[in-house]
């Protein structure tokens, strides 16, 4: 099992790569993880060093993965935080090229635009392409709340709006709206909802008093590790919500900014409470 994972590396911290890479790698799964920025740390401390990664040494990274066959071994592409809009056409070119030559490839999009306390965190060309070139590429998007109405162009407080939305966004493939509160979530709750053509799902879980950076890099990547392990849509929702709150849950416990995701790594794959995923109609 072997998937290409193409978003932000930190030395210090979990955010981008280094919070999906060793979750994936917990579930047996053969990562090759592609930078597209080389950071101290996250943005939020006082100080960050280092830089996005230039679109040319990007395109030559992919280049050379591809050229040492991780294309023809990979399940799936999992993107995320981009640096650039030059990156983010590069990471199109990419994967486009990468499922012409492996038809069974499958993509997985993580729009890391921002999110509903800071609002749009990137420059702001690199939405439009993530909605314009990136997106018609997905089988799977991973919007938190506020990117998936960014994309769409649309409010969605309720369950049918966003099943509606999500099906005019996306006319195959899966849309996974992570961080939603709808009208009628309890206001102790959180949840994620899948959409697919056909079929609908939502996993609640308790809402935790901590929003640390990453969490959406890491829902992403524990929602692939699944679907390449071979889960189905509900099922592989119902893991990494499940698990996800575990790591969450021992990081409020212990107070730290950064997510305790090595701490909890048989968590990762086992982790001590099921959420269970509903069907649900609009």
């Amino acid at each position: 099992m072997n998937v290409i994972s193409i978003q932000s590396q930190v030395a210090f911290g979990h955010v981008g790569n280094s919070a999906a890479v060793f979750p994936m790698q917990m579930h047996g799964i053969d990562v090759v993880a592609v930078p597209t920025t080389l950071l101290s740390n996250r943005p939020g401390y006082p100080t960050i060093r280092g830089r996005v990664l230039d679109a040319q040494l990007l395109a030559d990274l992919l280049r050379g993965i591809e050229e040492r066959g991780a294309v023809d071994a990979a399940q799936m592409i999992l993107s995320g935080y981009l640096g650039s809009a030059d990156n983010a056409a590069v990471v199109a070119d990419f994967v486009a090229r990468a499922k012409a030559k492996n038809p069974a490839l499958l993509y997985c999009c993580d729009p890391v635009l921002g999110d509903r306390d800071r609002g749009l965190f990137v420059h702001a060309d690199i939405p439009p392409l993530v909605r314009d070139l990136l997106c018609p590429l997905a089988d799977i998007i991973t919007p938190n709340h506020f990117e998936f109405e960014w994309l769409c162009g649309t409010k969605a407080t309720t369950i049918s709006q966003m099943i509606k939305a999500a099906r005019a966004f996306m006319a195959r493939g899966t849309v996974v709206v992570t961080s939603a509160e709808l009208a009628d979530t309890p206001e102790d709750e959180i949840e994620t909802l899948a959409v697919e053509r056909a079929n609908a799902f939502r996993v609640r879980t308790p809402k935790l008093p901590i929003s640390p950076n990453g969490t959406g890099d890491l829902f992403a990547a524990l929602l692939v590790a699944a679907r390449v392990r071979g889960a189905d849509t509900p099922d592989a929702l119902s893991h990494a919500a499940s698990a996800i709150f575990a790591v969450l849950e021992r990081t409020a416990a212990r107070g730290t900014e950064e997510m305790r995701i090595v701490e909890s790594a048989e968590w990762l794959v086992h982790p001590p409470r099921k959420f269970e995923c509903i069907a649900i109609t609009p």
